[in-house]
């Protein structure tokens, strides 16, 4: 008989095991799979070598423990994105670039088990009445799974990897992304307690750069950080940390971040840096920043930094302010915008550093190129 049958075999034996049913035990079971395996075996009557015992403990307990066959790529240390479109279609990002991977599940029911087995211990569900689950791992790591009926071919899950090796400013400049010229400017900019914008599409590297700029603060400040997930490396001495948290299952109160940027407030914080602004609560950094609460830091989505002051006025409307006062506080509040890029190699750089100027005739925000990288040459301008 073929180790692919039998493995067939044991799998759906110990899928039906009531030892290892969900959410009794935790994402990796450990020594009951092993008996469950164990079991499988006897129960089929089995007789297997030493080599295909080898063979089918190591193959079950990947499909079993944590996130299934694609756990072992949460193991990787030179991975930043785990993203699996259905039971057969697994990507990974590594060094800024997309890869496909050659791993399988054997169904889109093994996958959707795998998400189970990962959040249920978190009091979390995901089946058709709870399509949408959205948490954070273990190891600080997020997970977003969709599923039925809201995909056609099995669950797409995608994992965030929270990074345990943080990036110095001799890294950025070592590998270009940095010029020494730019670091000075920016760490300056830090200790004269200037507000700062990071912009960038998704992962260009905006939160890093956050986390350097974070660790140029001194012991003479104190920091309140506020996060959906704790992504930020805190380099600055002394620096505490939100968390937003969303409507649970069990009906308790959500904290969204303008939520807690209230806070903070009242925390006695020197700066708060928000790790990233979507809408409405970007008023409430206005209002830090505007209640002297200087050198205030934030990230947005935007790849350019006339593109970021039109975002953050896009988000200031939706808290219902004017657009006229909206600008005159933007004006007065913030100082630097930091734009992020990533090369077509994937290989992330620093674009812009961009001064705010104020409000020019027309009443719009003007502002000033203060360092710019040349793109058609790679270098700065």
């Amino acid at each position: 008989m073929s180790l692919a049958l039998d493995l067939d075999r044991i799998r759906h034996r110990v899928a039906e095991d009531p030892v290892l049913a969900i959410g009794t035990q935790p994402a990796h079971p450990g020594p009951a799979l092993r008996a469950a395996i164990a079991r499988a075996v006897r129960a089929e009557g089995l007789l297997l070598d030493e080599r295909r015992l080898a063979a089918v403990v190591r193959e079950m307990t990947d499909l079993f423990s944590g996130l299934g066959p694609a756990e072992r790529l949460l193991r990787s240390a030179d991975v930043t994105d785990v993203m699996i479109n259905g039971p057969d279609d697994v990507w990974v990002e590594r060094a800024g670039r997309l890869q496909r991977t050659g791993i399988t599940y054997p169904d889109a029911e093994s996958l959707r088990a795998a998400v189970l087995r990962v959040v249920g211990p978190q009091g979390l569900r995901f089946d058709r009445a709870h399509p949408t689950v959205d948490t954070r791992l273990a190891d600080g790591s997020r997970l977003h799974a969709i599923g039925e009926p809201l995909t056609a071919h099995g669950p797409l899950v995608t994992v965030r990897k929270f990074a345990t090796v943080a990036h110095t400013w001799d890294d950025l400049e070592r590998s270009g992304a940095v010029p020494p010229a730019a670091r000075q400017l920016l760490c300056a900019a830090v200790a004269d307690r200037r507000a700062v914008v990071c912009a960038g599409r998704t992962g260009t590297g905006k939160t890093t750069m956050l986390g350097l700029l974070l660790g140029e603060v001194t012991a003479a400040e104190r920091v309140v950080v506020v996060e959906d997930a704790p992504e930020l490396q805190l380099r600055c001495p002394h620096a505490v940390r939100l968390e937003t948290r969303p409507r649970g299952p069990d009906g308790g109160a959500s904290a969204g971040y303008g939520d807690l940027v209230r806070q903070a407030l009242r925390m006695r914080p020197d700066r708060i840096v928000v790790g990233e602004v979507r809408g409405a609560e970007v008023v409430d950094v206005f209002s830090a920043l505007a209640t002297g609460h200087d050198g205030c830091m934030t990230t947005v989505h935007a790849r350019a930094a006339d593109e970021a002051l039109v975002r953050l006025e896009g988000m200031a409307l939706l808290a219902g302010l004017p657009l006229d006062a909206i600008r005159v506080q933007m004006a007065v509040c913030l100082d630097l915008l930091v734009v992020l890029g990533r090369a077509v190699d994937g290989r992330r750089h620093l674009r812009q550093i961009a001064r705010v100027d104020g409000l020019g005739p027309d009443g719009r925000l003007c502002w000033a190129d203060l360092w710019r990288h040349h793109e058609a040459e790679g270098r700065a301008a």
